[in-house]
This record gives structure tokens, sequence and C-alpha cells, in this order.
């Protein structure tokens, strides 16, 4: 397997609110982010969230969706895998993906969240996040008026019992240990009309509701005791998602409360191992999505100002997208140096003009290009891409003009300066404005010829969590061949000649995609 080494400026591990909130902030300060998100929110089970305000009765999932849309939209990227193990660089960190792939980084932020470990309880599990709920706050609302038992098995869980006795007068509260008769709340409670029990539950009872799914009925104590109940209050304890940070002395701490243990963070987010910071339940086990999201941000920003002031003492570094991208290129050439199939198809019977090759890579196309005729300009984010052209172009004895340019940049193109503007499978990063994709179509001369071409994107989706190359790169992150096409329907400069899914050419090298996207338009007016 092709192992691939990605640099990035930051590299966020857990891809729920806060981490998605921070990635955010910095992809919004011209940061490249790589969101690592195993896919195991702590909400999973729920089917709705709620006081997150403009959210509130969202399922979770349409949260995290368009979180993620938020991230790519700035060229954020979001990994559908599992950080093992960080370590400690030279300069920075590095991320160890599950599958052998790996993340260096200057930055990472810790964002993985709580595991919840539940009382020893018959079947509460099987209705954790519907039935068997744990915040007043989070669910408290959709119970009211309803048979309530909470179970209490240390003094700490009759904090939001007051809580509970505002949602429901049909509440109970069993007392898991006997000593908890002696808390000074139980009297009040009893008094204000809230049956208060002593002894242990052994398990769930359940039944069927309306709908036909399995529903809490009631709780059944040790004693064989069966009080009915529409739904179960607990207090689990916590674990902190901590593992992958041990080796950098990144130990979790007991939480005052007694319930578990979490990452100490000072206001800034930043824990006691120099650039590595922490946000979201991870930090606070009482934090609600708002609250999450709102550290999340505040976290983000202040790891902005930290890089910001450490490039400033630099006296500025390359960006990290041009130094990922350098990496790649930093070795032996890994194409085949041929040009791609769908390019010699589609431009076969143009008349040979200027040619600007995006994403030009080693230079397989634009020396092919230069050999048909062309006056071929490659230009790439990536100063070793560009040595791989000039190297191939005079091997071949082939005149190659090589640009380091960022697509994304302001003015990176000469305007109409192109009879042809080809990408081939350019990775470019979206931006809101769609910067990049206006670049590319400003570059073509009149009458000239726009050809686009990418892999897939439904099928890189489709193997996202299982596939060689997608835990190591984000196909939505960066700018698509359909994006191309909606810029060139909008406008009345340019007629589509080809717009297709079609077979990869016969003898491509990325054999894992199996089809691709093109797009072929020609500019009638200037």
């Amino acid at each position: 397997m092709n192992l691939i080494e990605r640099h990035c400026d930051v590299c966020v591990i857990g891809g729920s609110v806060a981490g998605l909130a921070a990635a955010l902030q910095l992809g919004r300060q011209r940061r490249s982010v790589l969101v690592v998100d195993a896919g195991e929110p702590r909400n999973a089970p729920a089917e709705h969230l709620h006081s997150f305000l403009g959210f509130d009765g969202a399922p979770p999932a349409e949260l995290l969706r368009r979180g993620r849309e938020d991230v790519r939209a700035y060229g954020g990227e979001v990994l559908s895998t599992q950080a093992e193990r960080v370590t400690r660089t030279a300069d920075g960190f590095r991320v160890e993906l599950a599958g052998g792939h790996a993340i260096l980084a200057r930055r990472v932020l810790a964002a993985t969240g709580l595991a919840d470990e539940l009382p020893p309880v018959d079947g509460l599990a099987a209705h954790w996040g519907r039935d068997v709920l744990h915040c007043p706050f989070c669910h408290g609302y959709e119970v009211r008026d309803r048979r309530v038992v909470q179970l209490v098995d240390a003094p700490l869980g009759l904090h939001p019992t007051p809580l509970l006795r505002r949602l429901t007068d049909r509440l109970t509260v069993v007392l898991g240990d006997p000593a908890l008769e002696d808390d000074e709340r139980v009297p009040a409670l009893r008094a204000g009309g809230v049956t208060v029990v002593s002894g242990p539950a052994r398990r769930i009872v359940t039944g069927v509701n309306v709908a036909g799914d399995s529903a809490v009925t009631g709780v059944e104590l040790a004693d064989g005791t069966v009080l009915p109940a529409d739904a179960v209050v607990v207090a689990p304890r916590v674990r902190a998602r901590a593992e992958a940070f041990a080796e950098l002395g990144l130990h979790p701490e007991p939480h005052p409360s007694g319930f578990g243990d979490v990452v100490t963070v000072d206001p800034r987010g930043a824990t006691g191992v120099p650039g590595l910071y922490a946000a979201g339940s991870l930090t606070d086990p009482s934090q609600q999505l708002l609250a999450a999201a709102a550290q999340g941000s505040t976290v983000g920003a202040m790891i902005s100002f930290d890089l910001a002031e450490e490039d400033l003492a630099a006296d500025a570094r390359p960006s990290a997208n041009r130094r990922d991208w350098d990496n790649r290129y930093d070795g032996e050439r890994m194409w085949s140096g041929n040009p791609n199939g769908t390019l010699v198809r589609e431009i076969t019977g143009l008349a040979p003009g200027r040619a600007l090759d995006v994403g030009a890579g080693e230079g397989g196309d634009a020396v092919w290009l230069a050999e048909q005729g062309w006056a071929v300009t490659a230009s790439d984010v990536s100063a070793r891409a560009l040595e791989h052209v000039a190297t191939a172009a005079a091997q071949r004895g082939a005149a190659v003009a090589t640009l380091l340019a960022d697509a994304g940049a302001l003015d990176p193109f000469p305007t109409g300066a192109f009879d042809l503007v080809s990408a081939q499978y350019a990775s470019i990063p979206r931006s809101p404005d769609q910067r990049a994709v206006l670049n590319l179509l400003e570059a073509v001369a009149p009458d000239g010829t726009l050809l686009v071409v990418g892999h897939d994107p439904e099928a890189m989706r489709a193997v996202a969590a299982t596939g060689e190359h997608a835990q190591a790169f984000d196909p939505d992150a960066y700018v698509s061949v359909d994006h191309v096409a909606a810029a060139v329907t909008e406008s009345d400069q340019w007629v589509i000649e080809v717009h297709e899914k079609r077979a990869r050419p016969h003898g491509a090298v990325s054999t894992h995609h199996i089809e691709d996207v093109v797009l072929r338009a020609r500019r009638v007016r200037g």
C-alpha cells in the first residue's frame, strides 16, 4: 500500500462540534487544517439535539454535516479515520492514522470528547440516549409530565434532581447507596412531593411503544419491586478519550465531581504539553453542544494567534499547502510520465496554441502538450513538482515554461492568455467565493477551451472509510468538476461541450478510482 504523509498547520483530532468549530476558525485564518474523525460522537444514540440556538430539535448528524461543509468550504479536510498515536517531532507533531498514513502538524487540537460508562444495570445501555437520559437540559423537556425514575449512586447525582422535579410531578428517585438517605436534600425532596426509595436497581423493564419500538416501562429493583417509568435518568461516569496522546505526557486528571476524568487546559485551551490544545467535553463534562462549539471556536482563534506570532518571529513560512505537496513530490517520480488519456482524447483536433496546465504535478501532460506543438506553461503550488516538470521537459527536449502559483491566490494567472486551460485531477482547496474556479475561467482566451477532469466524488465517498487514499485525503475539501461546471453555466460567456461521468481511460495508474467526471467548455465571449 502506498502510505501517505500529509503536512498541515493544525491537526484537529475529533470531528464533533468543538473540533469543527476550531477548524472553521483556523480555515478562515488561511491555515491548513486536517480534521481526523473516527465517527464516534458521544451523542450518536440521540435522535435530536436541543438547546443549540438555530438547531433545536435537529438530528445531531445534521449539525455535523453542516459543520463539515463549513470547514470544507475553506479548504479544511475531514478524514474519516482513527488517530492511533501522537508523538513529538522536531517542529511539531506526528499523528499516526489507522492504516498507516500519517500527518505532520505544527499544532494539534484534541477534541476527542468523553466516553460514558453507565451503571451496571441490565438493559440500561440499550436505551441510552433515547429513554435513558443524563441531562435535564438536553432532553428533560421531552419527558415532561411523564413517569421519570432517577437512579442515584453518589451525592452529586442529586444535583439535577430539583430540575427534574420542575419538569414532572411523577418523579421517583432511587438511592442505590443507603447512606444517601442521610443527604440533607432527601427530606426536602420528599416534602416537595418526590418519591424517594432506597435499594439498588437490577434491570430496566421494557415493552413496545405505539411505533413498535422497544421502550422503557419500568425499573426493577434488587428486591423485585418494579417502579413504573417512561424514562430513566442516570449519571454516568465519564472517561476522557486521550489514549492517543499518552506518549506526549498528556494524562487526564480526576474531575472535581468524582464522576470521571478530564484533560486540564488553561483559558486559551492549551494543555501542559507545548503546542497541544484541547477543547470540548474532553475538558469539561458539563458542556452541552453549544458551549463545546463556543470553546472550540475560541481555542481555534488562540491557535491562530500562536501560529501567527511564530510565523512573525520566523519571518514567515511557505504555506502549509505548498509544504504538503512539496513533501509528496520530494523523491522519485510517482506517475508514469504519460499524458492523461482524457486530455489526449479531448484536445485531439484542436489547433495548438498557448496552454496552461494547472496542477501540473510531474509534467506528463505539460510535456506531451509541448510535443504536440503547444506553447505550454506548467503551473503548480509545489516548487518540487515543477522541478520534476523541468527535468522531464529537458529529457525529452520539450519547451515548457513553469509557474509557481496557487490557483486560489489573487490573480495567479495572466487573464485571457491561454487557448487551453487544463486541470487534470488538480487538488485545489475550496473557498466560499470560488476564487480558484474564477481564476481558471478568467485565464482562458476568447474562443479558448477549458478542460477540467476529476475523480468521481461519489465513488470516493463510497470508500471513505476503507479506501487506501480516502483516509489521507478528503475529496469534498477540493474544487470539483461540478463546481467549475456550475460557474460556467451561470455565465453567458461559455458553451459546455462535454460534461459527463465516464470510465477512467485504459492504463490509468490510479485503479482505485473507477470513474472520472469530465468538463470541456469553450469561451465564446471575452
